[in-house]
């Protein structure tokens, strides 16, 4: 019964007139005013019209308009997409002169960007782009914007790793030593691995072509990845070897004769 009560008398409250006459707003209110009257409009029942001012896209539009369709653009566009349809729009109003429409579309940008804002405050995707911690944390930038950063690892891509890895360790068992085949293959396997993770992680571009036909950047990237993929392999060797020596000297240095186990095993 009450939610039936609650049915009738919300619509009743929810007129065209009744949404300025109580609730009246400046010429260019935004979403920040949309905020301030919400509590107030929950107090008095009218959930109802603030989800159609939502659905609009703003009490600064009417029914029939839409920010997304005044800028020409849907809610899976990019960012990037966003910004230059408004871009564009934007020239071509103060070409005609239109003032009226430009306003409007400012507007639209305005309400597009703040809800837009929200969503990444929640860490929701912008059309087919996830949010990134970059712009999710604006303030937190890294001190070496070029530098190597931690990225997640599916379970295949971590069982594909432990399974090289484990390959190459029975490999080494049965040899009964450390030759430099089984570190070849798998500093082979580890750098098309590496190579193919950072082909994944690199962020989408758009191609641009010379007057060959060829995309412009592309083999400069090629090389970045490649020695990215090197630098990371080496150095890891590097640092194995270098602890597995100093173990090594350590031991000789405390117990006088090192192990045979561990002498023909180094590298």
């Amino acid at each position: 019964m009450a939610a039936a009560a609650a049915t009738v008398v919300v619509p009743a409250l929810v007129s065209p007139l009744s949404r300025r006459a109580f609730f009246p707003l400046p010429p260019r209110a935004g979403p920040k005013s949309l905020r301030l009257f919400a509590p107030a409009a929950r107090r008095r029942g009218l959930v109802v019209a603030a989800a159609d001012a939502a659905a609009a896209g703003g009490a600064e539009f009417s029914d029939e308009e839409n920010p997304y369709e005044i800028l020409g653009i849907t809610p899976l566009d990019s960012f990037d997409h966003m910004k230059l349809a408004y871009k564009r729009k934007h020239k071509e109003a103060e070409e005609t002169g239109d003032d009226d429409y430009l306003a409007k579309l400012e507007k639209a940008y305005d309400t597009v960007m703040m809800q837009q804002l929200q969503y990444r405050k929640k860490g929701v995707t912008y059309g087919s782009v996830q949010v990134s911690k970059e712009i999710k944390y604006a303030d937190n930038q890294p001190i070496v914007p070029w530098g190597p950063r931690s990225s997640g690892s599916t379970v295949k891509d971590i069982r594909i790793n432990m399974g090289i890895s484990t390959v190459i360790v029975v490999w080494i068992a049965i040899m009964g030593n450390a030759d430099w085949k089984p570190l070849q293959f798998l500093c082979f396997a580890f750098f098309y691995r590496i190579l193919q993770k950072l082909r994944a992680t690199e962020p989408p571009i758009t191609p641009i072509y010379n007057e060959y036909g060829e995309v412009e950047g592309r083999g400069i990237r090629m090389a970045k990845r490649v020695v990215r993929a090197l630098g990371l392999i080496f150095g890891c060797v590097f640092a194995a070897s270098l602890g597995y020596t100093t173990m090594i000297n350590l031991i000789e240095f405390s117990w006088q004769y090192t192990p045979r186990i561990v002498y023909y095993y180094q590298v």
